[in-house]
């Protein structure tokens, strides 16, 4: 796993393109995904949504994914699990201060970021508490439906 993490800090800019083209896809089809039914739906879409982004991104399943703003490094990987950047102990070499043969998610994070366009790079945007409540569920479906709602008012989640 800690090989494509690393991998897929490497590769942010394709990754991110199509995680946004996931998201606009989504976005397009939410209102028959809320015909469906949302929970049954939610389960289609964790079916391909959880292997993947554990896959590619060491994903940590936390219902508010981040990745499109940490260059494609997942901050829950971060032992301290925190979202808003680095600890302050980070060692010398950018290795994690509670795991020292990890390198800090963080700097994984930046150097992700290094390879997205200047408009895509949001490391600077302060993300919200963690609710724990969302855990295991669709970060995709959740952005989908945000989409959906700026693209037409009148959808709801």
């Amino acid at each position: 796993m800690y090989r494509m993490r690393r991998w897929s800090a490497r590769h942010a800019a394709a990754l991110h393109h199509l995680y946004d083209q996931v998201e606009r896809g989504l976005a397009k089809i939410f209102p028959r995904l809320q015909q469906a039914g949302l929970p049954k739906t939610e389960k289609v879409i964790l079916w391909v949504e959880k292997p993947l982004k554990q896959f590619l991104f060491d994903s940590q399943s936390c219902g508010q994914c981040t990745l499109g703003s940490t260059g494609m490094s997942c901050p829950m990987n971060c032992p301290k699990t925190l979202r808003n950047g680095p600890c302050g102990g980070v060692r010398p070499g950018g290795k994690c201060e509670v795991k020292p043969e990890m390198d800090c998610v963080w700097v994984v994070a930046w150097e992700g970021t290094r390879h997205l366009k200047p408009e895509q790079r949001a490391l600077h945007i302060v993300q919200p508490p963690l609710d724990a409540r969302l855990k295991g569920r669709s970060a995709w479906l959740r952005a989908a439906a945000q989409r959906a709602m700026q693209q037409k008012p009148g959808v709801q989640p």
